[in-house]
């Protein structure tokens, strides 16, 4: 009896927990993340457009990046100097080691023939000597006269230190919290830091994989100089001729032609950094990055490639473009309820006073329903690349009372767009009409002209 008794609960407990774990299983199949895999320490998937991670791993780790370094580096030379600028190689920049263009001191090259030499070949002495070109800028008057082949080793890492400062600022400016650039070709650094209070702070030459992604993005979209940077990262080869020699430089970055849509990118090695890789593609009106930390050591050059495919792919098949103020996800106008006004005059003595209240910037094609409005007037898109299985939940609040007077278009309340609890786009709400504050003045014109003389 006992046996049978227990029999029928096992039944019973397997009945019950055999449903559960096949639906969890299912449901860990639906999730297109989940099938990722990756050989990168650290991974991002980044919609180059928001700024928005659609897919991480280790994403905020700090870590070495090798030479994608470069990417700030062009992207501030480009910011900084005019290409058709001359600059002269000091003997430190000539010493650079390989994987190098074997300039000389003393020798002078335009600066675009050096940003190709960057980039395409990932010349670690071009690098130094356009960092120096730059930073010395920033020096006292004294070193900005001496001519940069008679600098010394110290004047010389000073002038790329300030080079590095601006790099460092701009990373700052992009909200990068835990990057930071000791050398303008990527090299792996440590350095010292005096702080005000004289205690010491060691920093080492690092980012993480989503703000790698973050600079890339500002390189390829935001950046006044982002069609020059484009230009030089997207070229299959650039030849020029200098100091009695000629040079050319082939574009070793495969994913250019690994998928359609491939618009830039720059690959990185060091012993300590492994292989990395930063990259961007725009397709089907989506723009993608992804970028990659200590994606294998030798002999696996190739595992980048994969990882960056995959990732791509995963962006091109599972996300696809939603307006914010599309049809059943704007907010509908028509909750807006009139605001009461204190001490607002009204047509009726004694009555309350309101105002209507309106979204702003909505037409009247937007307020009938007859049009989303995909753009702002700038022509930037209201909306954002998202799952199917996301929602953008819309918040909004406005006042409950105001104050006379009131005038037209104060804002007195706000929507919010919100996805993964971060606000993507912001409406304001702004009162539609004046309302005029209830004085002596108005009360006696009223009098009169209701009462004395019959108005």
């Amino acid at each position: 009896m006992k046996k049978n008794i227990g029999g029928l609960f096992c039944a019973l407990l397997l009945a019950v927990i055999g449903p559960m774990t096949a639906y969890g299983a299912e449901q860990e199949m639906n999730d297109p993340a989940e099938n990722i895999s990756l050989y990168a320490t650290a991974a991002v998937l980044m919609d180059a457009e928001s700024g928005r991670v659609l897919y991480g791993k280790n994403a905020d780790t700090p870590m070495p990046m090798a030479s994608t370094t470069k990417i700030m580096t062009c992207i501030q030379i480009l910011e900084h100097a005019d290409p058709e600028e001359t600059l002269t190689v000091s003997a430190y920049a000539a010493s650079m080691p390989k994987v190098k263009l074997y300039i000389k001191q003393g020798e002078e090259y335009r600066v675009e023939d050096l940003l190709y030499s960057l980039m395409l070949e990932s010349h670690n002495d071009a690098a130094v000597a356009l960092a120096e070109h730059v930073g010395r800028k920033y020096l006292p008057e004294e070193l900005r006269e001496k001519p940069v082949s008679e600098y010394t080793v110290e004047e010389s890492r000073m002038a790329v230190a300030a080079f590095a400062a601006l790099m460092n600022a701009k990373a700052a400016e992009l909200g990068c919290e835990n990057t930071w650039f000791i050398t303008p070709n990527g090299l792996d650094a440590t350095e010292t830091i005096t702080l005000q209070d004289g205690s010491t702070l060691q920093k080492e030459h690092c980012t993480t994989a989503a703000e790698l992604a973050r600079i890339m993005a500002y390189c390829i979209r935001e950046s006044p100089q982002k069609d020059a940077f484009l230009r030089v990262t997207r070229a299959q080869g650039h030849s020029f001729s200098a100091n009695g020699r000629g040079y050319s430089c082939n574009n070793h970055n495969a994913f250019l032609s690994m998928m359609d849509g491939a618009l830039s990118g720059k690959t990185g090695f060091t012993n300590k950094a492994g292989y990395c890789y930063v990259g961007a593609l725009e397709r089907d009106g989506k723009t993608f990055v992804v970028s990659l930390l200590a994606c294998g050591w030798p002999n696996n050059k190739s595992y980048k490639w994969s990882d960056t495919r995959e990732l791509m792919q995963y962006g091109l098949d599972h996300y696809s473009y939603k307006s914010f103020l599309d049809e059943g996800t704007r907010f509908d106008e028509k909750l807006l309820q009139p605001i009461p006004v204190q001490n607002g005059r009204t047509d009726i003595l004694g009555t309350t006073a309101y105002t209507d209240i309106m979204v702003s910037g909505r037409d009247a094609a937007d307020r009938d329903g007859t049009d989303a409005g995909a753009e702002t007037a700038e022509g930037e898109r209201m909306g954002l690349l998202l799952r199917e299985d996301e929602q953008i939940r819309v918040e909004y609040d406005w006042s409950k009372s105001l104050e006379a007077p009131v005038r037209q278009g104060t804002t007195v309340g706000s929507i919010r767009y919100i996805v993964d609890d971060r606000v993507y786009l912001t409406e304001d709400i702004v009162t539609a009409q004046n309302v005029g504050e209830i004085e002596l003045d108005w009360c006696l014109e009223q009098i009169l002209r209701r009462f004395l003389i019959g108005g």
